[in-house]
């Protein structure tokens, strides 16, 4: 792994890559809104030497800050990469455009079962396409948490995260999760014994509850920090994606500094989530989004991007393609038994979103 490649990891503070140059509207171009990082870095300019189409590429890191955007029309972007759970409230406000599958000449390459999972969020695999998927639950500081919690810390259950006599212990060495209601908020549910996914409102507040009461013990609720701080130890435990622990992991051991860094995926059941292409309904280079969408899916292209990113792909002719200390990796490519443990993100009817984001208002506040 590459300093270059660890440096891109952490620049959060990025708002907007141009991988081009300003061009004219005569020329061929796509336009590409994707969470910070999520492709690999020298992958648009080979898109561009390939195609001749020159590209654009916006970043976010936030679903809620993507699908505010999107929901509001006239982005002027063509492709968008859409979390799973987020894709039917796009569906259903016609903002996304059906695929041509005649343009998708790669499509055979996706794995049957991945689209058979999205199915739950895009009935007949009409607007999405898979791209990576991954898994969110626990990263932490081996040795920091033994410090506090002893030898018998429960670093395989959310209980070290939702038993206050667990969390109060951490907060010296800084406990911070996910700024993402649709994750920290089904893990609750779960924890508690209630649908992840829940269609009751008091359910909600049961979450809100458990929340409220660990939260004086919780530095942040930031995703863009979480990484970068987790790997110079700054904090100890966090609640996020397993590419972020194993990219601390991979720092520390490149600098030698001794720390002992894990992921877990607790025995009660993390979430599974897909990141999917879709184009947009008024995309104004709907043909050239298509050849990008397809381009992606070609095998020796999405592997780079796993490579990079250390999330699994979709792809079911790219695994051999992607590196083998990431394949061998069971916090990357989990097994079957952990998979079967595993939560899906589902969307919830708008009534019940507003609900859940009142909520995290409340528990990001504290109040």
């Amino acid at each position: 792994m590459s300093q270059p490649h660890l440096r891109g990891i952490f620049m959060s503070v990025l708002v907007c890559l141009c991988v081009s140059a300003p061009v004219s509207a005569a020329e061929s171009r796509v336009n590409l809104y994707n969470w910070f990082g999520l492709i690999a870095p020298e992958t648009p300019k080979e898109f561009e030497q390939k195609t001749g189409t020159r590209m654009h590429l916006d970043a976010f890191d936030s679903a809620e800050i993507m699908q505010s955007k999107v929901m509001a029309g006239r982005t002027g972007y063509d492709v968008v990469v859409a979390t799973s759970n987020v894709l039917p409230s796009l569906i259903q406000a016609g903002v996304l455009a059906p695929l041509d599958r005649s343009q998708l000449s790669n499509f055979s390459h996706i794995d049957p079962a991945m689209l058979a999972l999205l199915e739950a969020n895009d009935p007949g695999n009409r607007y999405a396409v898979p791209y990576l998927w991954g898994t969110t639950g626990i990263g932490y500081d081996v040795d920091k948490v033994k410090a506090a919690l002893g030898d018998d810390a429960p670093v395989d259950s959310w209980d070290l995260i939702f038993k206050e006599e667990n969390i109060s212990k951490l907060k010296s060495c800084g406990v911070a999760m996910l700024d993402s209601p649709s994750e920290i908020i089904s893990i609750a549910l779960h924890y508690l014994g209630l649908p992840s996914n829940s269609r009751n409102p008091e359910d909600y507040q049961k979450a809100q509850a458990l929340l409220l009461k660990i939260r004086p013990y919780v530095l942040y609720f930031d995703s863009s920090r979480t990484d970068a701080d987790f790997a110079d130890g700054n904090i100890c435990v966090v609640v996020g994606w397993a590419s972020g622990a194993l990219t601390a992991q991979a720092i520390n051991e490149k600098n030698k500094t001794g720390r002992k860094i894990a992921y877990s995926l607790p025995r009660e059941g993390g979430l599974v989530w897909s990141e999917n292409f879709v184009l947009l309904k008024d995309a104004p280079h709907a043909r050239q989004g298509l050849a990008f969408i397809n381009y992606m899916l070609d095998p020796h292209v999405i592997a780079k991007s796993s490579n990079h990113t250390l999330y699994p792909n979709a792809n079911k002719d790219a695994t051999e393609l992607v590196e083998q200390k990431l394949r061998d990796n069971p916090w990357i490519y989990p097994s079957k038994e952990t998979i079967a443990t595993l939560v899906p993100l589902e969307p919830l009817p708008l009534k019940l979103e507003r609900i859940r984001t009142r909520v995290w208002t409340k528990v990001k506040s504290g109040t």
